[in-house]
């Protein structure tokens, strides 16, 4: 089957360029596929350059790079989105070193203290996004929060959630509870495992699903994990299923989430999870504090202890009392709606845009 060709643009008709220097797979390529085509359906005009990315997303040539020396043509500025260092730097590069005339933003998910470089960089942008308030805290400049969100359309809940767990090979009559992501220590997938382990023995309605792919360097790790349940007898009850193109229907099929990420930059598997009307279970790390509520308004429980035990504890509850957890499914549907939609980070990003290009003007 021959490829899907590239869709190239006409440089002069865009607005924003959104590049990607980095061809493996990541969080951040993620939300580029995600937001690019959000953002164009708005009218906001925005290309992508770089490799590993889809070709049906609008591309913007190395060749015509030459071609940012002339505004588009409507006469507003364009604006450079950087997300990685490798990408802030050929954007001073073109915008102070060839003049051409750019506008620079970064948009910032990580929650660590920054390298010198990394701060030199952030200095020169025009404008700073911050993906959560936790991660604007380690910021040293202005900095606007606008908060990843999801897709409604494609991240919903199930009409029928035994048919769609049916048509995935999984019991229609069992409840599944799942970890969803790559495989491997950061993400917490061994904690995961334990509850499980210590969990399923007393509750044989329950089943754990791990959708996610072990890189070449961690699969001595998956495999740890996989030996460690055939010990305990669990291999039919902690499935391990891979990667799926089709994620958005395996969290239609569940009826608790756990996110045991012992590090995460913002982490959209909660989202993803919660408007697909399913609970939350996770670590305080990335963005998840924010995401989640709890109290009254419960869409599930943040651990601020991560380990077995109080993983094992907190999905204990949610397990074992189905009102509860039903309650906080329906929650979670109207939290990701009414907050996290990425039609209202598309918006928020358009915002900066045409803030720059009325300073501009």
């Amino acid at each position: 089957m021959a490829s899907e060709p590239t869709t190239y643009v006409d440089p002069s008709e865009i607005h924003v360029i959104a590049p990607n220097f980095k061809q493996r797979l990541s969080g951040v390529t993620s939300t580029i596929i995600q937001l690019i085509p959000v953002q164009n359906r708005l009218g906001h005009r925005v290309a992508v350059i770089g490799p590993g990315l889809p070709a049906h997303l609008p591309h913007f040539r190395f060749a015509d790079l030459w071609k940012l020396w002339r505004k588009p043509k409507d006469g507003r500025v364009r604006v450079w989105h950087a997300r990685r260092n490798i990408e802030m730097l050929p954007g001073l590069v073109l915008r102070d070193i060839l003049r051409m005339p750019l506008k620079l933003v970064f948009t910032s998910a990580s929650q660590r203290k920054h390298s010198r470089w990394t701060k030199f960089l952030v200095s020169r942008m025009d404008a700073v996004v911050a993906t959560s308030a936790k991660t604007a805290s380690y910021l040293s400049v202005p900095n606007t929060v606008v908060m990843h969100g999801i897709d409604e359309q494609r991240f919903r809940p199930a009409d029928d959630k035994a048919a769609v767990k049916q048509a995935l090979g999984l019991g229609p009559q069992q409840k599944h509870v799942g970890c969803f992501g790559r495989v491997r220590h950061q993400k917490g997938t061994d904690l995961f495992v334990d509850s499980m382990i210590e969990l399923l023995p007393t509750r044989p309605d329950w089943v754990a699903v791990i959708a996610g792919r072990a890189t070449t360097k961690h699969m001595d790790f998956e495999r740890d994990l996989k030996d460690k349940v055939r010990t305990a007898g669990l291999q039919d009850r902690i499935l391990f299923v891979g990667e799926h193109t089709n994620i958005n229907d395996w969290y239609r099929a569940l009826d608790l989430f756990i996110a045991p990420q012992r590090w995460e930059g913002f982490g959209l598997t909660p989202l993803e999870a919660m408007a697909s009307g399913v609970p939350v279970i996770a670590t305080d790390v990335g963005a998840f504090r924010e995401l989640i509520a709890v109290g009254e308004t419960e869409t599930g429980l943040v651990l601020a202890d991560i380990s077995t035990t109080a993983m094992a504890k907190a999905t204990s509850l949610l397990m074992d009392d189905e009102e509860r957890r039903h309650a906080a499914g329906r929650r979670a549907i109207e939290r990701a709606h009414a907050t996290f939609s990425i039609e209202g980070e598309a918006q928020g990003l358009q915002r900066i845009y045409d803030r720059l290009s009325r300073a501009h003007g």
